[in-house]
């Protein structure tokens, strides 16, 4: 049997999303791996014949979420439990956890390592001073946005996380 390992992702849109990665780039070097988002499945292991159950989950999970109100603002961390440095999500968490909730069921259905709390990742396992630089730069950060859609990603060992449909909210 073949797996494949996938995530579902809410991205933060333009401008802001293309901001916070700028600035991922610059605490890691490189650009991220992912664009900008706030984690609704976390890399999950599923086989990949049953992909066609996984996307009509997903899809079922779009036509029963209705679009949702987000708002970032400031910076908080995981440490000393988890070495990250985020963007808080102020508004729309209920929704994030209720979106999170529905997805991860079914096909998507995993054990987690945390509880779940949404938020946005800008620094990971970073040295401490990296971690607090990026925690006092991001403080300020604040942006609004409806959230819409949500995007399943797919990991290729050759191209790494790859978008491979965006699902519109439409309840």
């Amino acid at each position: 049997m073949s797996s494949a390992t996938v995530g579902v992702l809410l991205a933060v849109p333009p401008p802001f999303g293309e901001r916070l990665d700028s600035y991922r780039r610059d605490f890691v070097g490189r650009d991220p791996e992912t664009p900008a988002h706030i984690t609704l499945v976390p890399p999950t292991q599923v086989d990949e014949a049953s992909m066609p159950h996984v996307h009509r989950h997903l899809e079922h999970a779009a036509a029963a979420t209705a679009p949702f109100a987000v708002r970032l603002r400031g910076t908080a961390t995981f440490r000393p439990v988890s070495p990250v440095v985020f963007v808080a999500v102020v508004a729309g968490i209920s929704s994030c956890e209720r979106l999170a909730a529905r997805l991860r069921a079914g096909p998507l259905q995993s054990i987690a390592s945390f509880p779940y709390h949404p938020h946005v990742t800008i620094a990971h396992g970073l040295p401490e001073a990296t971690l607090d630089r990026a925690f006092d730069i991001q403080a300020g950060f604040d942006a609004s946005w409806t959230a819409s859609s949500f995007t399943l990603y797919e990991h290729s060992t050759h191209a790494g996380w790859v978008a491979t449909r965006e699902l519109t909210l439409d309840a």
